[in-house]
């Protein structure tokens, strides 16, 4: 009997979230509260599962909702579920930047990620370049595991996920979203498809460029003052749109005073979706609407009152903010 005790409870510990336990993390992560660090552990493998067939350009269908960064913005998180609708009820397509900088990086990717799992075809998460072990041991998301489960375990759960993540989507076969932007090693979507993505964002190559890049008024391609990727022309984007037969590229990545900013005749949008963005900038945010014929709707939202708000469980270190 005590082995078979035994036998239960280590096959406990390594199983994978069921929809009843899924429902239980989500109704618990609305509220802000963190799970137990075992059940981030079966909610990672659960995600890994249905990331793993996921392909690195993955199709998807209108009407959807295009989100950009959210940087461990909770509250502003819950606001845009309430200006966009809840899941499953609207279909959403979130392009990274889940992590860092904000006060809840943990309670943010973990309702995200049980989302994704309970709902697989109706959000699509989208690899930002802050999903990556060296970035989030700068900007946040290590220190707040850390400081929120006493041990780096549920961080490297996450990170594990991140390399999963896939890395663009096609919606409608028109509409081209990515977390940052374009790559001279990249001239059409099967070259996107070749791509092994399953590890750690790499400093330089194509798989670096669709998480760094960034649009610039220039002509051809430009060093990026970033380090990391490069700068594209209107040029650059008219040639990949033709190339692929595409109407738009839709990323994020640059923060937007207005929301968002469309570029180059209307063939590139930024969308950003974190209002007020490291709690100081005061900028409102986006998200997009496309309906079934694609046509665009761009919502715009302020930060979530400061009522709606709970205060963080320590203040953190004035370096996330310099």
């Amino acid at each position: 009997l005590k082995l078979q005790f035994l036998y239960f409870i280590g096959r406990r510990t390594d199983a994978m979230a069921s929809n009843g336990d899924l429902d239980r993390y989500i109704e618990k992560l609305k509220k802000c509260e963190i799970i137990k660090e075992a059940e981030v552990k079966a909610l990672c493998k659960k995600a890994r599962e249905i990331l793993v067939d996921e392909p690195n350009v993955q199709i998807v269908y209108s009407p959807i909702t295009i989100v950009g960064d959210i940087h461990g913005q909770f509250y502003d998180l819950k606001e845009l579920l309430r200006v966009g609708g809840d899941v499953p009820d609207t279909n959403y397509l979130f392009m990274g930047d889940f992590v860092d900088r904000g006060f809840y990086s943990v309670e943010t990717f973990l309702l995200l990620l049980a989302i994704k799992a309970r709902y697989p075809d109706r959000v699509q998460l989208i690899r930002g370049n802050h999903e990556s072990r060296q970035i989030t041991q700068v900007y946040g998301f290590y220190d707040e595991c850390l400081r929120k489960y006493g041990s780096v375990n549920v961080w490297r759960y996450c990170t594990d996920v991140f390399d999963y993540l896939t890395l663009s989507a096609l919606v409608e076969g028109k509409v081209l979203t990515v977390h940052g932007g374009l790559s001279p090693s990249i001239n059409s979507l099967d070259q996107i498809r070749t791509i092994d993505r399953k590890q750690e964002v790499p400093h330089d190559g194509a798989m670096c460029d669709l998480l760094w890049s960034d649009p610039e008024d220039i002509d051809g391609w430009g060093l990026s003052p970033r380090g990391a990727g490069y700068l594209f022309g209107g040029d650059v984007v008219q040639q990949f749109n033709q190339t692929n037969h595409l109407d738009l590229i839709s990323r994020s990545h640059q923060l937007v005073m207005e929301g968002y900013k469309s570029m180059f005749n209307d063939t590139l949008v930024t969308v950003w979706s974190a209002p007020n963005y490291c709690y100081r900038c005061g900028n409102v945010a986006s998200i997009l609407e496309l309906d079934e014929h694609l046509q665009r709707n761009y919502k715009i939202f302020e930060a979530a009152p400061q009522e709606a708000r709970g205060i963080p469980a320590k203040k953190p270190t004035p370096d996330y903010f310099l």
